[in-house]
């Protein structure tokens, strides 16, 4: 289910009969047709148990289920929107950084911890990030939120990207990521700043970065 981008703060989509998408609640803007808006209480496609990974990191982002027939536009905040399209990945992207995605695609959560070890546990810890990530996986499109509008770089096996974690957004394909610092912890007391801190993506695939430093 493509979403047409109307500008670069609103998304359209088509629904049709027998499709599903799920939407972050008070997304919808407005909407032609036979549509009906229902609350997602299972938290989409990774039914309870993804739901209860994403109570237990804080990011039980509300959602509802849209279906029926017709076109719905989306937009929440003002944010800036970006439209991913997954050929069969898998996107990571935090819960409340979701706008709206394809009912087709499977969701679930992921326990951050388990790519860094402690460090993965540090990187929730410090920049405010969940130590528990929504995964979508599968043939569909995902529409995210940023401040600023959001840039697309390409993470190589020869080339890793490192990214300031608060103006991280999203990233799919096979990538470790770990949180890094050339700092010593006696420098980092006292600091408020993302900065001190780093997110090494390394493997193959692509990492989305907004432009600023700003949490939805």
């Amino acid at each position: 289910m493509p979403f047409r981008e109307i500008n670069s703060r609103m998304v359209e989509a088509q629904v049709q009969p027998g499709q599903k998408m799920h939407s972050q609640r008070g997304a919808m803007l407005a909407y032609k047709g036979d549509v009906s808006f229902t609350p997602n209480i299972q938290g989409g496609q990774g039914g309870v148990m993804s739901m209860i990974g994403r109570r237990v990191a804080n990011e039980a982002t509300p959602l509802m289920t849209v279906e029926g027939s017709g076109t719905v536009m989306f937009g929440h905040g003002g944010h800036h929107i970006q439209v991913i399209n997954l050929a069969g990945d898998t996107l990571y992207v935090e819960a409340d950084r979701l706008l709206a995605f394809d009912g087709a695609l499977q969701q679930g959560t992921m326990f951050m911890g388990s790519q860094g070890g402690v460090m993965g546990m540090v990187r929730g810890q410090v920049t405010g990030q969940g130590l528990f990530t929504t995964t979508l996986k599968g043939h569909g499109a995902v529409a995210v939120m940023a401040h600023g509008g959001v840039i697309e770089l390409p993470i190589t096996p020869q080339r890793p990207v490192h990214v300031d974690p608060q103006a991280y957004v999203a990233h799919h394909g096979d990538v470790r990521n770990k949180l890094s610092t050339a700092l010593g912890w006696r420098d980092m007391v006292g600091r408020g700043s993302g900065e001190a801190f780093q997110l090494e993506l390394s493997g193959q695939g692509a990492v989305y970065v907004q432009a600023s430093e700003e949490k939805l």
